[in-house]
């Protein structure tokens, strides 16, 4: 569906229907990434919202993905909002403008599900087992 259209489901929560190109394997051409990614310092002048925002989106797990360019495309995209934030009359149509650029760096959840991306955090049941309960021990509880 790209940028547009209602968000799609999350893969686990589908009940079977897949595309053809899921069925079948998509054509992607795929080419190499950047050798290193260095993620440009935030400037001094920003906004106190567009700082926050790109602190928000070095620690986010879609910025693995990113390039050189899409740092380059959110750093300009930090002083467009530092603009629209510090004017004095604000314009709907920049800030429409801002939210979609913000859509193509995949910044919401149903911005990644639309390119099919899906971070999961590990959940405290998953690893060392430590939160586990003995389900017989849990069920002799409830009985008695």
């Amino acid at each position: 569906m790209g940028s547009r259209g209602p968000v799609p489901s999350r893969k686990d929560e589908l009940n079977g229907h897949r595309s053809k190109d899921e069925l079948w394997g998509d054509t992607v051409t795929r080419a190499p990434g950047a050798e290193s990614v260095p993620v440009p310092a935030a400037d001094k002048d920003w906004h106190p919202i567009a700082k926050r925002l790109w602190n928000s989106m070095k620690r986010s797990g879609q910025a693995r993905f990113y390039e050189p360019s899409d740092w380059a495309f959110a750093y300009s995209l930090m002083d467009d909002l530092t603009y629209y934030k510090n004017a004095s009359k604000r314009s709907g149509q920049m800030l429409t403008a801002i939210y979609g650029a913000m859509t193509t760096l995949m910044l919401t959840e149903g911005d990644r599900r639309r390119v099919a991306l899906e971070l999961q955090r590990s959940s405290p049941d998953e690893g060392d087992g430590r939160n586990v309960e003995d389900m017989q021990a849990w069920k002799e509880r409830l009985s008695s």
